[in-house]
């Protein structure tokens, strides 16, 4: 039987970095200096069509879905940080500050969205209330500090693989309005330039590897919960939401080869990896590159 994922060429990635283990990180990556970019996006239901997303109904509530648990997942991470500033070495704090500002921005950046989507009939609510309830108010007390980091470190190496794979292809670019393009696309630049600040906190207050993993699985399964939980909410709003057009848009979304699921399986492995550092993943000239596209990198 053939299997849908090549577990052979996973395993022989895996060995290929394994040198890597216990090397201490690149100390130029470590010591990055990021940018609060302060941006002014203008969304409207004109500029963000109902299906904006390549005009595939699936695809844009999966998107969509994503952009209503960012802003409360952004300070989250914020929360969880903050609790060890006063542990944190000055370098560290310093980033850390940085790491701050920028999750700042991106929270308010995808609220602004929230009017557009309401603009086009979905009552929002419906999803952002349970998820908020559930997720900040009965789980997050509920769970000890040092887990809560160990989620956003593994949160944020999530964001990171989302943002290399959307710079690298440019997916978005084909299949999304401009205002759109220019969100996700600045949002991934800068996910790629704080990958590693959750990261290093974690590492600085408490270095267990089974803290880490267990970080990692609460983080996949609440994270893919509350992500098709939203989507579905939103798609039984959809106006235009017919059945056999859902599943024949899925499997269109599932058989792009830039945009499946299966990308994410090498990423979430290499994180099982003892040795593994953010910076073990060479992408920040993506952002880079990106952020002077944009004229941005400075500021």
């Amino acid at each position: 039987m053939k299997l849908p994922i090549d577990l052979r060429a996973i395993l022989s990635r895996l060995r290929a970095t394994s040198a890597k283990r216990g090397a201490p990180p690149d100390a130029t990556a470590t010591a990055r200096r990021m940018v609060v970019r302060r941006m002014d996006f203008a969304f409207d239901s004109e500029s963000v069509p109902r299906h904006w997303l390549g005009d595939n109904m699936v695809a844009t509530a999966l998107a969509n879905s994503l952009n209503l648990i960012f802003p409360a997942g952004e300070r989250f991470f914020v929360r969880s940080v903050h609790h060890y500033m006063d542990q944190l070495e000055p370098q560290l704090r310093q980033r850390v500050r940085e790491f701050f500002g920028q999750e700042g921005q991106h929270a308010r950046s995808h609220e602004r969205l929230f009017a557009t989507l309401e603009a086009h009939g979905f009552d929002i609510e419906a999803f952002l209330q349970p998820y908020q309830r559930l997720a900040y108010e009965r789980i997050e007390p509920r769970t000890s500090p040092k887990l809560r980091l160990a989620v956003t470190a593994a949160l944020e190496h999530f964001t990171a693989t989302f943002a290399e794979h959307a710079l690298r292809t440019r997916l978005i670019e084909r299949l999304a309005p401009p205002v759109m393009q220019e969100l996700l696309l600045w949002h991934a630049a800068e996910e790629i330039e704080h990958k590693d600040v959750a990261f290093d906190v974690l590492q600085q207050i408490d270095d267990s590897y089974g803290l880490r993993i267990a970080g990692l699985m609460v983080a996949t399964a609440v994270l893919a919960g509350f992500w098709v939980y939203g989507a579905v909410i939103l798609l039984g709003q959809d106006p235009e939401f017919e059945p056999r057009r859902a599943v024949r848009e899925y499997l269109e979304m599932l058989r792009n080869p830039q945009a499946g699921p299966k990308r994410m399986i090498g990423p979430f492995l290499s994180y099982l990896r003892p040795g593994f550092h953010p910076s073990d993943i060479a992408n920040e000239e993506l952002a880079v590159a990106y952020l002077e596209e944009i004229g941005r990198r400075a500021a």
